[in-house]
């Protein structure tokens, strides 16, 4: 991720390599998943994004439309997880059905000001989901905490003349980690009635120039996986 036409500058870029630890996360719990056994019917979308400077490259200010329908103005570039993330969950409703949709992702730097090194933010629309989550990051030993779950209040945030949203938000110091979280959440479509899990785990998946591995033992005990019930 090296932000895009909204460049990132003054040495952010490097270790950004990392930035792909939410899907490396999710692909290594399914094959995990897959060797272990679960009773859960489990599929894997990966939301993938080269975000580089490019002919083809988004630029500021342009208008997209997303799978959901849902149409984008790009304000920030370097916010591009958020977009391949929407039309990913979009799909999951719209194509898998899935009744619980769980989205990972090293979303934003702000997550560690929200919940710390140690343990991701999550944002949910279930009490009962946010509170097995908790309990699976206690089981497995990745830890979570919940972010403020407020759309009603924090979806102005994105508010666009020209589109149906933003793709940034106006003001950083608004519960920032939970805003992006609803963007991803409102692709989910106005109809959606089932259960969905977002975990932002910037801060868990990298320590020392290195990734963690962060986020595979806690979808496997919230997929109650054999040996991690």
């Amino acid at each position: 991720d090296t932000g895009g036409l909204s460049l990132k500058v003054g040495g952010s870029m490097c270790g950004m390599k990392g930035d792909m630890g939410g899907a490396a996360a999710m692909l290594s719990a399914f094959d995990a998943a897959v060797s272990l056994g679960c009773d859960s019917e489990v599929t894997l979308i990966l939301c993938l994004a080269e975000n580089a400077i490019g002919p083809g490259a988004l630029r500021n200010d342009d208008v997209i439309k997303c799978f959901s329908g849902l149409t984008v103005e790009i304000n920030n570039t370097d916010a591009e997880g958020r977009l391949v993330l929407a039309d990913g969950v979009a799909r999951a409703v719209k194509v898998v059905k899935a009744d619980l949709v769980v989205d990972m992702a090293t979303l934003t730097g702000a997550q560690l000001i929200c919940t710390g090194k140690k343990h991701a933010g999550i944002l949910s629309n279930s009490d009962k989901v946010e509170s097995e989550a908790v309990e699976a990051g206690k089981r497995s030993g990745d830890l979570v905490f919940p972010m403020l779950y407020c759309p009603e209040l924090l979806k102005g945030e994105f508010e666009s003349k020209v589109a149906d949203m933003k793709n940034s938000v106006k003001d950083r110091a608004n519960a920032q980690s939970s805003c992006a979280g609803h963007f991803i959440e409102s692709h989910l479509g106005k109809d959606f009635d089932k259960e969905w899990l977002h975990c932002d785990i910037a801060g868990p998946s990298w320590a020392e120039d290195r990734g963690t591995g962060y986020g595979v033992a806690l979808l496997l005990s919230l997929l109650k996986a054999k040996g991690f019930e």
